[in-house]
């Protein structure tokens, strides 16, 4: 009994275990910028995009989860890990360029930080260069997203 209520604590976020009385107040300076409203998917600021059904958004790639979809390019100046933050439960991949290509494989998933809206980070290993991130299986109208180096 104990191992499975164990397991149960693991599956549920901490967000939703902790009550908080200011979620977003207190971020780590990696995610600072959550807070912060932008027009491009970068370190320092968050984009909200609309999502739309995701069987009508061309290049999606295969093996997205069905739902709603949203997808905005970005361009990475140094290599490095670069992790994509999202505001809700969903499916996140990255290609290269602005066309085409596959998927690349994650290195790293996780939850955001404990008392924050930020619900999943996905890690990649990406050169300077265009990506197209996509996030799929969403339920809301908007979502969003914010790139977070290291």
């Amino acid at each position: 009994m104990l191992i499975l209520a164990l397991l149960l604590a693991q599956a549920v976020p901490a967000q939703a275990t902790t009550a908080c009385k200011a979620p977003d107040a207190s971020l780590p300076a990696a995610l600072a910028g959550w807070s912060t409203p932008g027009d491009e998917l970068v370190a320092d600021k968050a984009v909200s995009l609309a999502t739309v059904d995701g069987s009508t958004l061309k290049g999606l790639p295969k093996g997205t989860k069905p739902g709603r979809a949203a997808m905005i390019e970005f361009r990475v100046a140094k290599a490095g890990t670069y992790g994509i933050a999202l505001d809700q439960p969903g499916w996140i991949d990255v290609l290269p360029g602005a066309a085409g290509g596959e998927a690349l494989k994650s290195v790293a998933h996780g939850h955001g930080p404990d008392c924050s809206t930020i619900r999943k980070i996905v890690r990649f290993e990406l050169s300077p260069g265009t990506y197209r991130a996509f996030a799929s299986g969403l339920a809301q109208t908007k979502a969003k997203l914010m790139l977070v180096p290291g």
